[in-house]
């Protein structure tokens, strides 16, 4: 039976003695404010707060039930302070902590929970929540750098689309009565300016929610169905910037989550699982359930990866060089710090070689607007003094 499975197998052992006891031990809530208020579930700083509170209380001596509880009774979002006591009262009625989290599947990761299972059977509860908010901070960090890298773009984008916009649907409009009746005296840039400029003015109430509409197609197909999360995947992987850094984004992730699962003691098979579920792309998701059948038949990790191009020869050799010594956790944090530095760097190429591309493009979208504007000024003004 699996690390997964025996953990399924207690959870349902001890479910029915902690339902009799959840409603008997629940501290009292706040009361709630009046009014209207809207509320989602705890987000992934959230996860990192609670996590950090709870391996510092965990560390001074204080019992998981009374940590739970102070660290319950200081959140502000009701959800998440619902879902903190109920962990309490499931411990009280004699479940472990990670059959208790894994009642919460949509909070606390796979991850999370089996990380948690492993530390309640080696006994270092306080060493792995430390180790949990260390990853929790690292993905943060990371996540936060590859956003930041994607604000300026948008912003210089926007920017693009928005003179534009006004340039063709105010401006143009009013300069362009001078021509009225000359059209067909207009230089070819200045009658597609034309063209477009009046179906912008006729029809602009049509054509902003289509594309607003458009890109909201767009991020459902990417986003909620499977063909179209699996293009846009591979997309990714051949745009020439972006590719170099969600490659280096997927190993960052799928290496240290490895690492960290074999260093706390979870099985390989569970943690190739899990390191496929949050690898972020199908296409990775697919080469690391590949190697997960491999290795369930008896193959090695970097046999297994040797099958696939996605992962870089160098990486497969340090793996086969961890399993061969029998270090391939420490191997797997080797390369995962390795590769997050280098995810620093590429974000900073990627940023500096975006900029200069989002200037040129939007000059060039402004010249020709230009052009077209002082090319019939000249044309008109030699016909007039030849």
């Amino acid at each position: 039976m699996s690390f997964m499975e025996q953990l399924t197998a207690r959870k349902q052992k001890s479910a029915a003695p902690s339902r009799q006891t959840r409603g008997a031990s629940e501290p009292a809530s706040r009361p709630a404010k009046s009014g209207f208020r809207m509320e989602f579930g705890p987000s992934r700083k959230d996860i990192l707060n609670f996590s950090n509170q709870l391996a510092v209380m965990v560390r001074a001596g204080i019992s998981l039930q009374d940590a739970l509880e102070s660290i319950g009774s200081q959140i502000e979002k009701e959800k998440f302070r619902a879902v903190v006591f109920d962990l309490k009262n499931r411990i009280e009625g004699g479940q472990s902590f990670s059959q208790a989290l894994a009642e919460h599947p949509d909070v606390f990761s796979n991850l999370y929970i089996n990380m948690i299972a492993a530390a309640e059977i080696s006994g270092s509860m306080s060493s792995m929540l430390q180790q949990l908010v260390e990853y929790l901070d690292q993905e943060a960090e990371t996540r936060s750098q590859v956003v930041s890298a994607m604000v300026y773009p948008i912003i210089i984008a926007v920017m693009a689309v928005s003179t534009t916009t006004f340039l063709l649907t105010f401006v143009l409009p009013r300069f362009l009565t001078v021509f009225a009746g000359r059209e067909h005296l207009l230089p070819t840039p200045t009658r597609i300016i034309m063209v477009i400029s009046g179906v912008m003015s006729s029809y602009w109430f049509l054509i902003f929610p289509g594309l607003g509409a458009a890109l909201m197609g767009f991020w459902y197909v990417t986003n909620k169905t499977a063909g179209g999360k699996y293009w846009w995947d591979k997309t990714k992987l051949r745009i020439p910037l972006l590719k170099t850094l969600c490659r280096s984004l997927y190993i960052t992730r799928s290496m240290h989550t490895m690492g960290v699962l074999t260093n706390a003691g979870v099985p390989i098979l569970d943690s190739l699982s899990i390191t496929a579920h949050i690898s972020g792309n199908m296409l990775y998701e697919h080469m690391w359930k590949g190697v997960h059948e491999a290795v369930r038949q008896g193959r090695k990790i970097a046999g297994s990866l040797g099958d696939y191009a996605l992962m870089p020869g160098n990486v497969v050799q340090m793996i086969q060089s961890g399993e061969e010594s029998g270090t391939l956790g420490e191997v797997l944090g080797d390369i995962s710090e390795f590769y997050a530095r280098e995810l620093k760097t590429v974000i900073k190429t990627v940023t500096s070689m975006i900029e200069p591309i989002m200037i040129v493009v939007m000059g060039v979208l402004v010249g020709f607007i230009a052009m077209s504007i002082i090319l019939p000024i000249f044309k008109m003004s030699s016909l007039a003094t030849g």
